[in-house]
């Protein structure tokens, strides 16, 4: 729970090869709830149904559903703006139902986007970018093999919604190393926030 409430709730999940107990997400939650917000991790239906390993690629769509379902438990606990994030596969999911159900949330936070497999530039992940009416906060590394910043930032031109882009200098698609595991949290929360409030004015 938050210690400083900020009147805003945000929903958090994890990529294709974690769990709601990572690194990133834990130091994400801890950060956003010592900021006010009341926050909630959790385990992606394909994560519940097998300890490890990728989800199976006919587990997308029961993922965007848990992601809903998700949303809709808060919501029903807390009448406060809600917001959705994700790292990774669970950053894409989210993109994917809200550009589906764009009154869902009031904004996402997305971890380390992936715009494509490593190496294969080609195979790009923004077929629905042009729906997505959201305000998106995207936090990416400049060492991501799934997509340069300049990638990134040439993809980011297909959204209609209001968005901004935090680059994480040598950090890899994790996005923690040494050099940035102490201040990390605390620089997406902060320009989250700016953000957030930017949007609302």
């Amino acid at each position: 729970m938050p210690s400083q409430p900020s009147h805003s709730t945000i929903v958090l999940t994890h990529g294709a090869g974690a769990n709601s107990e990572s690194k990133l997400l834990i130091v994400m939650s801890d950060a956003f709830a010592a900021s006010g917000f009341t926050v909630l991790r959790f385990d992606l239906p394909f994560r519940s149904e097998r300890p490890h390993g990728p989800p199976s690629p006919g587990s997308a769509a029961r993922d965007r559903d848990g992601l809903r379902r998700a949303v809709a438990l808060m919501k029903e606990r807390e009448d406060r703006p809600m917001f959705l994030g994700g790292h990774s596969y669970g950053g894409r999911q989210a993109t994917i139902l809200v550009s589906e159900q764009s009154q869902l949330v009031e904004g996402l936070l997305l971890l380390s986007y992936p715009l494509h497999p490593p190496r294969k530039p080609e195979q790009l992940r923004t077929g629905h970018f042009p729906k997505l009416s959201t305000p998106a906060f995207f936090v990416h590394g400049t060492r991501d093999p799934f997509g340069t910043i300049q990638e990134m930032t040439s993809a980011l031109k297909l959204l209609p919604a209001s968005h901004v882009l935090l680059e994480v200098d040598g950090a890899g698609h994790d996005l923690l190393i040494k050099k940035t595991v102490g201040d990390l949290p605390a620089r997406v929360v902060s320009g989250f926030q700016s953000f957030v409030k930017k949007q609302a004015e």
